[in-house]
């Protein structure tokens, strides 16, 4: 990893406590990153329209996006730029955005959230048109709401390492000849010691 000022690695945090009130304690959409994870979640649908997906696919394609883009960035930050920051607040914004979906999943049975327009995603997806396992939304969508809190937890315990000072690591000893006593009772160095006079037997 880069070397990482302290006081970045503060702000990932205090970005880490925000995302956890919002998306975790208070289970609404964090002001602002929430418009741009319904700009993601649409675009996702319309790749769906473009590529030959199929329906199913299209429907889940808006959530799925929508989850994907910042896990994708924290890998990039994480394995390419192994920029620590990067990472952190990036698996934060991936946390909101999975709390974000299972609340969208886990009102498929019901179908009370206000939508954009055109029909409930996660309601045909789970559907008996599709997958037929509606009475399974809530399991589904506390599964993905774990997987949230897991990845708001990765993220804050990266930035609580980052925050704690390296251990200075020691300078290896140096190596010192040792003067040997031979079994005559003359000092003498061991055979082959740089500065012993080639001229005396051990």
């Amino acid at each position: 990893m880069r070397p990482t000022r302290p006081a970045a690695v503060a702000a990932a945090l205090a970005w880490c406590a925000v995302c956890g009130w919002f998306a975790f304690v208070r289970g609404t959409r964090v002001p602002l990153l929430g418009l741009v994870d319904l700009g993601f979640h649409e675009l996702g649908h319309l790749a769906g329209y473009v590529l030959p997906v199929g329906d199913l696919a299209t429907a889940a394609m808006g959530s799925l996006t929508q989850c994907a883009v910042p896990i994708g960035l924290a890998c990039y930050f994480r394995f390419a730029r192994r920029d620590r920051v990067g990472f952190v607040a990036c698996t934060a914004w991936a946390a909101t955005s999975l709390q974000d979906a299972s609340v969208y999943v886990a009102d498929a049975p019901h179908q009370r959230l206000a939508l954009l327009g055109g029909e409930h995603d996660w309601a045909y997806v789970l559907g008996p048109e599709q997958l037929d396992v509606l009475h399974h939304a809530g399991t589904i969508a506390a599964a993905v709401w774990a997987a949230g809190l897991a990845l708001l937890l990765l993220a804050a315990a990266v930035a609580c390492h980052a925050l704690v000072p390296a251990r200075p690591t020691r300078a290896p000893r140096a190596r010192v000849p040792i003067r040997v006593l031979d079994p005559g009772g003359d000092p003498g160095w061991p055979p082959g010691t740089p500065g012993r006079d080639p001229s005396t037997t051990a």
